[in-house]
Protein backbone atom coordinates (compact mmCIF):
# COMPACT_ATOMS: atom_id res chain seq x y z
CA UNK A 1 0.00 0.00 0.00
CA UNK A 2 1.23 3.51 -0.78
CA UNK A 3 0.81 5.96 2.08
CA UNK A 4 -0.32 9.39 0.92
CA UNK A 5 0.08 12.20 3.40
CA UNK A 6 -2.56 14.85 2.89
CA UNK A 7 -2.86 18.24 4.56
CA UNK A 8 -6.47 19.13 5.27
CA UNK A 9 -6.65 22.91 5.61
CA UNK A 10 -9.88 23.54 7.44
CA UNK A 11 -11.25 27.05 7.05
CA UNK A 12 -13.79 28.86 9.17
CA UNK A 13 -17.22 27.29 8.87
CA UNK A 14 -15.96 24.04 7.28
CA UNK A 15 -15.64 22.26 10.64
CA UNK A 16 -15.58 23.12 14.30
CA UNK A 17 -11.78 23.49 14.17
CA UNK A 18 -10.27 26.88 14.85
CA UNK A 19 -9.52 29.04 11.83
CA UNK A 20 -6.16 28.09 10.34
CA UNK A 21 -5.88 24.67 11.99
CA UNK A 22 -3.93 22.14 9.91
CA UNK A 23 -4.72 18.48 10.35
CA UNK A 24 -2.47 15.85 8.74
CA UNK A 25 -4.32 12.74 7.60
CA UNK A 26 -2.67 9.59 6.31
CA UNK A 27 -4.42 7.90 3.39
CA UNK A 28 -3.47 4.46 2.14
CA UNK A 29 -4.04 3.45 -1.48
CA UNK A 30 -2.64 0.58 -3.52
CA UNK A 31 0.36 1.22 -5.76
CA UNK A 32 -1.80 0.53 -8.83
CA UNK A 33 -4.69 2.15 -10.64
CA UNK A 34 -7.17 1.29 -13.39
CA UNK A 35 -8.37 3.12 -16.48
CA UNK A 36 -11.57 3.15 -18.45
CA UNK A 37 -13.43 5.06 -21.12
CA UNK A 38 -11.87 8.09 -22.83
CA UNK A 39 -10.03 8.54 -20.36
CA UNK A 40 -10.64 8.05 -16.64
CA UNK A 41 -7.92 6.93 -14.25
CA UNK A 42 -9.02 5.80 -10.83
CA UNK A 43 -8.14 3.94 -7.66
CA UNK A 44 -10.53 3.05 -4.87
CA UNK A 45 -10.45 1.56 -1.40
CA UNK A 46 -12.67 0.81 1.55
CA UNK A 47 -12.26 1.41 5.29
CA UNK A 48 -12.47 4.29 4.79
CA UNK A 49 -14.40 4.41 1.52
CA UNK A 50 -12.42 6.72 -0.74
CA UNK A 51 -11.24 7.23 -4.29
CA UNK A 52 -8.78 9.22 -6.33
CA UNK A 53 -9.69 9.83 -9.95
CA UNK A 54 -8.46 11.78 -12.96
CA UNK A 55 -10.73 12.41 -15.94
CA UNK A 56 -8.90 13.66 -19.03
CA UNK A 57 -10.84 15.40 -21.79
CA UNK A 58 -8.23 17.71 -23.36
CA UNK A 59 -6.05 16.84 -25.08
CA UNK A 60 -7.61 13.53 -25.98
CA UNK A 61 -5.25 10.66 -25.22
CA UNK A 62 -5.66 6.92 -24.81
CA UNK A 63 -3.56 4.28 -23.14
CA UNK A 64 -3.27 2.58 -26.52
CA UNK A 65 -1.48 5.61 -27.98
CA UNK A 66 0.93 5.66 -25.05
CA UNK A 67 2.04 2.08 -25.67
CA UNK A 68 2.30 2.16 -29.46
CA UNK A 69 5.50 0.60 -30.80
CA UNK A 70 7.48 0.94 -34.01
CA UNK A 71 10.30 -0.99 -35.63
CA UNK A 72 13.72 -0.15 -34.24
CA UNK A 73 15.52 1.77 -37.03
CA UNK A 74 18.76 -0.07 -36.19
CA UNK A 75 17.31 -3.60 -36.19
CA UNK A 76 14.01 -4.57 -37.79
CA UNK A 77 13.60 -7.53 -35.43
CA UNK A 78 13.36 -5.18 -32.47
CA UNK A 79 10.65 -2.71 -31.52
CA UNK A 80 10.67 0.46 -29.44
CA UNK A 81 7.99 2.76 -28.06
CA UNK A 82 6.93 5.36 -30.61
CA UNK A 83 7.76 8.04 -28.08
CA UNK A 84 10.15 7.83 -25.15
CA UNK A 85 9.11 11.21 -23.80
CA UNK A 86 6.68 11.37 -20.91
CA UNK A 87 3.34 12.97 -21.69
CA UNK A 88 2.20 15.87 -19.50
CA UNK A 89 -1.42 16.86 -18.94
CA UNK A 90 -2.49 20.05 -17.22
CA UNK A 91 -4.99 19.46 -14.41
CA UNK A 92 -7.84 21.91 -14.11
CA UNK A 93 -11.28 22.50 -15.56
CA UNK A 94 -10.78 20.21 -18.58
CA UNK A 95 -8.91 17.49 -16.72
CA UNK A 96 -10.43 17.01 -13.30
CA UNK A 97 -8.59 15.34 -10.46
CA UNK A 98 -10.84 14.40 -7.55
CA UNK A 99 -10.55 13.01 -4.06
CA UNK A 100 -13.87 11.63 -2.86
CA UNK A 101 -15.25 9.80 0.16
CA UNK A 102 -18.42 7.70 0.19
CA UNK A 103 -21.06 6.15 2.38
CA UNK A 104 -20.16 2.66 1.13
CA UNK A 105 -17.27 0.97 -0.65
CA UNK A 106 -16.94 2.47 -4.17
CA UNK A 107 -17.10 -0.86 -6.01
CA UNK A 108 -18.00 -0.79 -9.73
CA UNK A 109 -18.52 2.93 -9.41
CA UNK A 110 -16.40 4.27 -12.26
CA UNK A 111 -17.26 3.98 -15.96
CA UNK A 112 -20.42 1.93 -15.45
CA UNK A 113 -23.59 2.78 -17.35
CA UNK A 114 -25.62 2.04 -14.22
CA UNK A 115 -23.58 2.93 -11.11
CA UNK A 116 -24.62 1.41 -7.77
CA UNK A 117 -27.38 3.33 -6.01
CA UNK A 118 -26.20 2.59 -2.48
CA UNK A 119 -22.97 4.59 -2.81
CA UNK A 120 -23.32 8.29 -2.03
CA UNK A 121 -20.54 10.88 -2.13
CA UNK A 122 -19.95 12.50 1.25
CA UNK A 123 -16.90 14.62 0.31
CA UNK A 124 -15.67 15.74 -3.09
CA UNK A 125 -12.49 17.77 -3.56
CA UNK A 126 -11.49 19.02 -7.00
CA UNK A 127 -7.96 20.17 -7.80
CA UNK A 128 -7.82 23.58 -9.41
CA UNK A 129 -4.29 23.08 -10.78
CA UNK A 130 -1.46 20.61 -11.22
CA UNK A 131 0.32 18.41 -13.72
CA UNK A 132 -0.23 14.73 -14.54
CA UNK A 133 2.84 13.09 -16.01
CA UNK A 134 2.51 9.78 -17.89
CA UNK A 135 5.71 7.71 -17.87
CA UNK A 136 5.76 4.63 -20.12
CA UNK A 137 8.27 1.83 -20.49
CA UNK A 138 8.47 -1.32 -22.60
CA UNK A 139 10.12 -4.42 -21.14
CA UNK A 140 10.62 -7.47 -23.35
CA UNK A 141 11.85 -10.95 -22.47
CA UNK A 142 11.98 -14.38 -24.06
CA UNK A 143 10.85 -16.21 -20.91
CA UNK A 144 13.22 -19.07 -21.70
CA UNK A 145 14.02 -20.04 -18.13
CA UNK A 146 17.08 -17.78 -17.89
CA UNK A 147 16.75 -14.34 -16.26
CA UNK A 148 17.78 -11.59 -18.66
CA UNK A 149 20.74 -10.49 -16.53
CA UNK A 150 22.27 -13.97 -16.94
CA UNK A 151 22.18 -13.65 -20.74
CA UNK A 152 24.87 -10.96 -20.74
CA UNK A 153 27.45 -13.37 -22.18
CA UNK A 154 30.28 -10.87 -22.54
CA UNK A 155 29.55 -9.34 -19.16
CA UNK A 156 29.64 -5.72 -20.31
CA UNK A 157 26.21 -4.80 -18.97
CA UNK A 158 24.68 -4.41 -22.45
CA UNK A 159 22.17 -7.16 -23.19
CA UNK A 160 21.69 -6.08 -26.79
CA UNK A 161 25.19 -7.02 -28.01
CA UNK A 162 24.95 -10.68 -26.98
CA UNK A 163 23.67 -12.64 -29.98
CA UNK A 164 25.15 -16.13 -29.92
CA UNK A 165 23.57 -17.37 -33.14
CA UNK A 166 23.85 -14.07 -35.04
CA UNK A 167 20.20 -14.07 -36.08
CA UNK A 168 19.65 -10.44 -35.08
CA UNK A 169 17.87 -11.18 -31.81
CA UNK A 170 19.91 -10.65 -28.64
CA UNK A 171 19.94 -13.70 -26.37
CA UNK A 172 17.59 -12.22 -23.78
CA UNK A 173 14.90 -11.92 -26.51
CA UNK A 174 15.83 -15.13 -28.35
CA UNK A 175 13.89 -18.27 -27.46
CA UNK A 176 16.59 -20.26 -29.30
CA UNK A 177 19.91 -18.74 -28.26
CA UNK A 178 22.15 -20.95 -30.38
CA UNK A 179 19.91 -21.08 -33.47
CA UNK A 180 19.70 -24.87 -33.51
CA UNK A 181 15.89 -24.93 -33.66
CA UNK A 182 15.67 -26.47 -30.19
CA UNK A 183 14.13 -23.97 -27.81
CA UNK A 184 16.42 -22.84 -25.02
CA UNK A 185 13.81 -23.79 -22.44
CA UNK A 186 14.03 -27.39 -23.72
CA UNK A 187 17.83 -27.60 -23.51
CA UNK A 188 18.02 -28.29 -19.75
CA UNK A 189 19.42 -24.94 -18.66
CA UNK A 190 18.71 -26.01 -15.04
CA UNK A 191 18.90 -22.45 -13.78
CA UNK A 192 18.64 -21.81 -10.03
CA UNK A 193 19.10 -18.65 -8.00
CA UNK A 194 21.78 -20.36 -5.93
CA UNK A 195 23.86 -21.93 -8.73
CA UNK A 196 22.96 -19.82 -11.75
CA UNK A 197 23.68 -21.78 -14.95
CA UNK A 198 26.47 -23.96 -13.61
CA UNK A 199 24.31 -27.07 -13.97
CA UNK A 200 23.23 -26.44 -17.57
CA UNK A 201 23.37 -29.60 -19.69
CA UNK A 202 26.50 -30.07 -21.85
CA UNK A 203 25.91 -33.30 -23.76
CA UNK A 204 29.22 -33.44 -25.64
CA UNK A 205 31.28 -32.15 -22.71
CA UNK A 206 32.98 -29.44 -24.77
CA UNK A 207 32.49 -26.78 -22.11
CA UNK A 208 29.64 -25.09 -23.98
CA UNK A 209 26.17 -25.78 -22.55
CA UNK A 210 23.63 -27.17 -25.01
CA UNK A 211 21.58 -23.99 -25.07
CA UNK A 212 24.60 -22.15 -26.55
CA UNK A 213 25.97 -25.09 -28.61
CA UNK A 214 24.71 -25.50 -32.18
CA UNK A 215 26.09 -29.09 -32.29
CA UNK A 216 24.89 -30.54 -29.02
CA UNK A 217 26.26 -34.07 -29.42
CA UNK A 218 29.54 -33.02 -31.04
CA UNK A 219 29.13 -35.31 -34.06
CA UNK A 220 30.02 -32.62 -36.59
CA UNK A 221 26.43 -32.22 -37.79
CA UNK A 222 24.65 -29.03 -36.70
CA UNK A 223 21.74 -29.81 -34.42
CA UNK A 224 19.25 -28.06 -36.68
CA UNK A 225 20.26 -30.34 -39.59
CA UNK A 226 19.52 -33.56 -37.70
CA UNK A 227 15.96 -33.83 -38.96
CA UNK A 228 15.11 -37.02 -40.79
CA UNK A 229 11.49 -37.81 -40.04
CA UNK A 230 10.14 -34.35 -40.78
CA UNK A 231 11.56 -30.96 -41.64
CA UNK A 232 9.48 -28.97 -39.20
CA UNK A 233 12.22 -26.89 -37.56
CA UNK A 234 12.08 -29.16 -34.51
CA UNK A 235 14.92 -31.68 -34.13
CA UNK A 236 13.48 -32.97 -30.84
CA UNK A 237 10.95 -35.21 -32.61
CA UNK A 238 13.50 -36.95 -34.89
CA UNK A 239 14.50 -40.13 -33.08
CA UNK A 240 16.30 -43.09 -34.61
CA UNK A 241 17.22 -44.90 -31.38
CA UNK A 242 14.64 -44.62 -28.61
CA UNK A 243 17.12 -45.84 -26.00
CA UNK A 244 19.30 -42.78 -26.59
CA UNK A 245 16.77 -40.15 -27.58
CA UNK A 246 16.64 -37.50 -30.29
CA UNK A 247 19.27 -37.78 -33.03
CA UNK A 248 20.74 -34.37 -32.21
CA UNK A 249 21.82 -35.83 -28.85
CA UNK A 250 23.07 -39.12 -30.35
CA UNK A 251 26.65 -38.81 -31.61
CA UNK A 252 26.37 -42.10 -33.52
CA UNK A 253 23.60 -40.82 -35.77
CA UNK A 254 24.96 -38.32 -38.28
CA UNK A 255 22.15 -37.82 -40.74
CA UNK A 256 22.59 -34.38 -42.23
CA UNK A 257 19.72 -32.64 -43.98
CA UNK A 258 20.28 -28.91 -44.31
CA UNK A 259 17.75 -26.81 -42.45
CA UNK A 260 15.97 -24.12 -44.43
CA UNK A 261 14.46 -21.90 -41.75
CA UNK A 262 14.45 -20.89 -38.11
CA UNK A 263 11.37 -21.67 -36.08
CA UNK A 264 9.10 -18.76 -35.08
CA UNK A 265 10.11 -16.85 -31.95
CA UNK A 266 7.76 -15.45 -29.31
CA UNK A 267 8.76 -12.41 -27.29
CA UNK A 268 6.82 -11.37 -24.19
CA UNK A 269 6.04 -7.66 -23.93
CA UNK A 270 5.21 -5.82 -20.72
CA UNK A 271 4.15 -2.19 -20.97
CA UNK A 272 4.55 -0.19 -17.77
CA UNK A 273 2.46 2.97 -17.48
CA UNK A 274 3.01 5.15 -14.42
CA UNK A 275 1.39 8.43 -13.52
CA UNK A 276 2.93 11.05 -11.25
CA UNK A 277 0.94 14.10 -10.17
CA UNK A 278 2.58 17.35 -9.14
CA UNK A 279 1.39 20.54 -7.46
CA UNK A 280 -2.14 19.36 -6.77
CA UNK A 281 -4.22 22.17 -5.24
CA UNK A 282 -7.55 21.17 -3.73
CA UNK A 283 -9.42 23.86 -1.81
CA UNK A 284 -8.76 21.95 1.42
CA UNK A 285 -5.99 19.47 0.51
CA UNK A 286 -2.49 19.92 -0.86
CA UNK A 287 -0.15 17.46 -2.59
CA UNK A 288 3.31 18.51 -3.69
CA UNK A 289 4.02 15.22 -5.47
CA UNK A 290 1.79 12.17 -5.71
CA UNK A 291 2.94 8.92 -7.30
CA UNK A 292 -0.46 7.79 -8.55
CA UNK A 293 0.93 4.32 -9.27
CA UNK A 294 1.14 1.80 -12.09
CA UNK A 295 -1.70 0.95 -14.46
CA UNK A 296 -3.10 -2.59 -14.27
CA UNK A 297 -5.90 -2.69 -16.85
CA UNK A 298 -8.11 -0.67 -19.17
CA UNK A 299 -11.85 -1.32 -19.02
CA UNK A 300 -11.06 -4.45 -17.02
CA UNK A 301 -8.86 -5.85 -19.81
CA UNK A 302 -5.11 -6.41 -19.58
CA UNK A 303 -3.65 -4.71 -22.66
CA UNK A 304 -0.25 -4.27 -21.07
CA UNK A 305 1.04 -7.83 -21.38
CA UNK A 306 1.32 -9.03 -24.97
CA UNK A 307 3.30 -11.48 -27.08
CA UNK A 308 4.82 -10.65 -30.45
CA UNK A 309 5.90 -13.40 -32.84
CA UNK A 310 8.78 -13.05 -35.30
CA UNK A 311 10.84 -15.43 -37.42
CA UNK A 312 14.46 -14.39 -37.90
CA UNK A 313 15.72 -14.54 -41.50
CA UNK A 314 17.64 -17.72 -42.19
Amino acid sequence: MRKLFVLFLFTLGFTSCDDGDIITTELEFDDTFEACGELVLFKTKSDPNESLSLQITSPIITIETLIQTEVDPDNDLLVVLETTESAEIAIGTNNQFNFRSYTNAPINLFCNDVPPTNVLVTEDFFSVSGIAQFITELVEDDDDGIPAEFEDINGNGDLFDDDTDGDGLPNFLDVDDDGDNVLTENESVNFTEADGLTNALDTDGNGVPNYLDNDDDGDGVPTRNEEVNSQDQNPTNDITDNTVGADYLNAIITNNIAATAYRPHSVNQTFIVRVVLENIQFPNIEYETLDFGTLTNVDGVDILNLVRTITPPF
